[in-house]
């Protein structure tokens, strides 16, 4: 089945992505590593494919920083950010999920760039670090369905890579671009397959005191636009 976003009646309109996008970028400074809407959507995006629930009280900090300047304000920003959150497993269900990706500038023009949108799914999958990290280690098929999105990661410069790797074409990149939905959805159901077992939660909480390793320099470049 292959329904418009439009369609869906979950998904933010381009109003509500733009008054979000607005409200992000106006407490974002330059370098201080903040998700912008493009992060915000990869972050929630692993949350929604990821092995554990994660509950808006330990993934808002890493999208708001500051006091709202009134009630109003965070009313409005919460049900913004709510809704982009339902809106994501609602799009998987009826195939109608599409990332929501940056720009940069190039030579040849503005280019779309999975920079952010890595950048805000690498933080979604570190609040559950522990129960990635294990299954990744103990079960390539996981690693293997994630591929376009870690090649993605690893030539934007998100995720550093043991081996050196050759930058993806063009074309290659496009296309690892087009697999992100098929990969969420392949991801989701790896996890409901396979479910986490007593053993990877008990190492989780043992890890859960442990500090996030995030520190804010994840390298990227991307002007101030957001496409979706």
């Amino acid at each position: 089945m292959n329904t418009s976003k439009s369609d869906w009646p979950s998904s933010l309109t381009d109003e509500e992505l733009d008054e979000l996008d607005r409200y992000l970028r106006a407490h974002v400074q330059e370098g201080d590593g903040r998700l912008l809407l493009d992060g915000v959507h990869g972050l929630l995006s692993a949350l929604v494919i990821g092995p554990l629930q994660v509950l808006p009280d330990e993934w808002l900090p890493e999208v708001l920083h500051e006091p709202f300047d009134d009630e109003a304000e965070g009313n409005r920003v919460l049900a913004l950010l709510a809704k982009l959150n339902d809106s994501i497993s609602a799009e998987l269900d009826v195939d109608a999920y599409e990332p929501i990706l940056g720009e940069v500038d190039t030579d040849a023009g503005p280019a779309l760039s999975a920079a952010g949108w890595c950048e805000g799914f690498s933080r979604g999958i570190d609040l559950r670090a522990a129960l990635w990290e294990s299954r990744l280690a103990d079960d390539p098929q996981l690693m293997e369905l994630l591929g376009p999105v870690m090649a993605l990661a690893v030539d934007d410069g998100v995720l550093s890579a043991e081996a050196e790797f050759e930058k993806l074409s063009d074309e290659e990149y496009d296309d690892c671009l087009a697999q992100i939905p098929a990969v969420l959805d392949a991801v989701g159901q790896y996890w409901q397959a396979k479910p986490v077992t007593e053993a990877e939660l008990e190492a989780m909480v043992q890890r859960h005191d442990e500090p996030a390793g995030h520190d804010g320099t994840a390298p990227r470049q991307r002007s101030g636009h957001w496409v979706h």
